[in-house]
C-alpha cells in the first residue's frame, strides 16, 4: 500500500486532505425498487410513475428482486460482506419531489457491509503503485424525482420519472488523501459496476453520482470538520473538487476561521464550491423501520447464483491478458478499464486466432497494438466511440490476418484501413480490386534495387565507407519504386546482398 505525498503548502505549514465519497449508482433493472414503472433515460416527463412513486393513499411498496440480486453481486464484486438479513428504514424529510415525504432507504442493517476496492496511481505499471480504499457499506434506497427551474419564470415544475428508481449508495471508508486518488477510486469503482453490469455508469445521464466529502488536518492530526459536496458528475470535477475545497479550507483555518460541516454544490463554470445549507445528522430524519417492508432474508442459493454470475473482473483479465497474451503492463491495463474496450478486443483476437489458425496469445501483441492505436486514433479523429465503429471485430481481424501472412506490408494496412473506415468494405475486397497485394517476386525487387543503388552512388559509397544509416534510405527509396506493395523483408534481404 503506497501512502499519498499529497499536501497542501499553507502560511502555516503543510496540510493533509482526507477525502471520502457516497456514490449514488441507479441499479441496471426494467423496473423500479417497489414498483413495476418502467426505468428508461430521456421518456418525456412523468410518464414513468405508478401509484406507489406517486404515494398515492394505500399503496404498499414491493421489492424489486432484481434490484436486490444486482446490489449483491456489486458487494460480491468487492469482496464485501453480504449481510443475510437487512432491513429497510424510512428516511423522513421534506422535498418538493419527494412525494411521500420520506425516503426507503437503509441505515441500520444495510444489504452490503465492509468490502475494498484496490486502485492503482501507475498507468504505465498498474501493479507499481497501488492503494486498498475501503468500502464502508453498500445500501439500496429509493431515488428522488427532480425539480425543473427552467421551463417557466415564475414557477419550478416536478419530474418523477426517478422516482423510486432503485440507488446503490457505495459508501468508502476517508481512506483517500489527493485529488489523483478520488478519480482513481471513482474511475475503478465504475469499471467495476459496468462489468458487473449492475449500473452503466453513465454520469452524464445522472445514473451515477458521487457526494464529496472533504477535510483538511495537519499531518498526523485528528481528522477536521468535513464539508460534503453534491451529486457531482464527472470525475474530473470530482478532481476538482477536491482540490478546491481542500485550499478553501485551509485558507480558512489559516484565517483564524473554522470549517463549518455543510452541504456544498460545485459550480463548475466557476470552479469552486459554494454552500447549500447545514448539514444535518442523521438524527434529524427520525429513521424508523418501514412498516409497510418486511426484512430481507437472503438465503444460500440466491447468494451462490449471484456469485456464479459474475464475469471475470478487471483485475483478474488485466492479469489473465499479461501472463497468458504476453501483453505489456500498459496495453493490459487500458484494454482492462472498460468493460466494453475488453469485450471488442476479445472478439477481435477469437476472430484473429481463427482466421489465422493460430492461439490467442500468438496474435494477441498484434490485435492490441493495432486496436489502441490504428483503430482508437481513427475513432478520436472521427469523433466516434468503440459502440460506432464503422469497423468491427471481424473486420479488424481480417485486415489483420492479411498482415499477418504477407498480403499486404503493414504501411499498406493504413491505407486500405482509410478505405473501410470511409466505404464500409471489408479488406479482402478492397486489397483485391485496389490491386494492393504485396509482392514477394524477387525479380522485380532486384530491378527496383539495382535501379536504387544505381542511381544513389555517392550514397553507396558513403553506406561503404561506415554511414551504416543509409541503409534506411535504400529501403525507403526501394519501397517507393515498388509503389509500398513490395515484401519489406525480401527488401532488406535483397539491398544488404547488393550491398556486399
Amino acid at each position: 500500500m503506497t501512502e499519498s505525498t499529497y499536501r497542501i503548502q499553507g502560511a502555516t505549514g503543510e496540510w493533509e486532505v482526507v477525502i471520502g465519497l457516497e456514490v449514488h449508482a441507479q441499479v441496471t433493472s426494467e423496473a423500479k425498487l417497489f414498483s413495476g414503472a418502467a426505468t428508461a433515460f430521456g421518456a418525456e416527463p412523468n410518464t414513468q410513475v405508478s401509484l406507489v412513486d406517486a404515494a398515492m393513499p394505500g399503496m404498499l411498496p414491493v421489492p424489486n428482486r432484481e434490484c436486490i440480486r444486482q446490489a449483491v453481486r456489486t458487494g460480491m464484486a468487492i469482496e464485501a460482506q453480504i449481510n443475510k438479513w437487512s432491513r429497510f428504514d424510512r428516511k423522513n424529510y421534506f422535498y418538493a419531489d419527494l412525494p411521500q415525504g420520506y425516503q426507503i432507504s437503509q441505515l441500520y442493517h444495510p444489504l452490503v457491509g465492509e468490502g475494498a476496492i484496490e486502485i492503482s496511481l501507475d498507468d504505465k505499471n498498474p501493479d507499481a503503485v497501488t492503494k486498498r480504499i475501503g468500502i464502508e457499506r453498500i445500501h439500496v434506497e429509493q431515488d428522488a424525482g427532480k425539480l425543473m427551474h427552467d421551463q417557466h419564470p415564475t414557477r419550478s415544475y416536478v419530474d418523477l420519472n426517478r422516482s423510486g428508481v432503485a440507488l446503490m449508495e457505495i459508501v468508502s471508508k476517508p481512506d483517500m488523501r489527493s485529488p489523483a486518488e478520488a478519480g482513481a477510486y471513482l474511475s475503478k469503482l465504475r469499471t467495476i459496476l459496468r462489468y458487473v453490469g449492475s449500473c452503466d455508469g453513465n454520469m452524464d445521464q445522472g445514473s451515477m453520482r458521487a457526494d464529496v466529502n472533504v477535510s483538511v488536518r495537519k499531518p498526523g492530526e485528528e481528522f477536521g470538520t468535513r464539508t460534503e459536496t453534491k451529486n457531482v458528475n464527472s470525475v474530473r470535477f470530482v478532481m476538482a473538487v477536491v482540490e478546491h475545497e481542500a485550499n478553501r479550507q485551509v485558507d480558512v483555518l489559516e484565517a483564524g476561521g473554522k470549517v463549518v460541516q455543510e452541504t456544498r454544490l460545485y459550480d463548475p463554470d466557476r470552479n469552486e464550491t459554494r454552500s447549500m445549507r447545514s448539514k444535518e445528522d442523521a438524527h434529524d430524519y427520525r429513521y424508523f423501520p418501514d412498516p409497510d417492508l418486511l426484512p430481507l432474508e437472503l438465503d444460500d442459493a440466491f447468494l451462490e447464483e449471484c456469485r456464479q454470475s459474475l464475469p471475470e473482473l478487471p483485475d483478474a483479465k488485466r492479469r489473465r491478458y499479461e501472463q497468458d497474451l504476453g501483453l505489456s503492463a500498459y496495453n493490459a491495463a487500458t484494454l482492462t478499464a472498460d468493460a466494453d474496450t475488453a469485450r471488442w478486443f476479445e472478439a477481435l483476437l477469437a476472430e484473429g486466432a481463427r482466421i489465422q489458425k493460430k492461439s490467442e496469445s500468438e496474435v494477441a501483441k498484434a490485435s492490441a497494438n493495432w486496436l489502441l492505436s490504428e483503430l482508437y486514433g481513427a475513432l478520436n479523429r472521427l469523433g466516434k466511440s468503440l459502440e460506432d465503429s464503422p469497423v468491427g471485430p471481424e473486420e479488424g481481424a481480417e485486415l489483420l490476418a492479411l498482415i499477418a501472412d504477407g498480403t499486404i506490408s503493414g504501411t499498406i494496412a493504413k491505407q486500405v484501413f482509410e478505405i473501410m473506415l470511409e466505404t464500409g468494405e471489408r479488406a479482402p475486397k478492397v486489397v483485391e480490386e485496389k490491386g494492393l497485394k504485396q509482392t514477394s517476386d524477387t525479380g522485380a525487387i532486384e530491378a527496383a534495387v539495382a535501379k536504387v543503388l544505381a542511381d544513389n552512388g555517392d550514397k553507396v559509397e558513403q553506406y561503404k565507407a561506415g554511414k551504416e544509416a543509409l541503409f534506411g534510405f535504400f529501403v525507403g527509396q526501394t519501397m517507393k519504386a515498388m509503389q509500398g506493395k513490395a515484401n519489406p523483408q525480401v527488401v532488406n534481404e535483397l539491398i544488404r546482398k547488393a550491398l556486399g
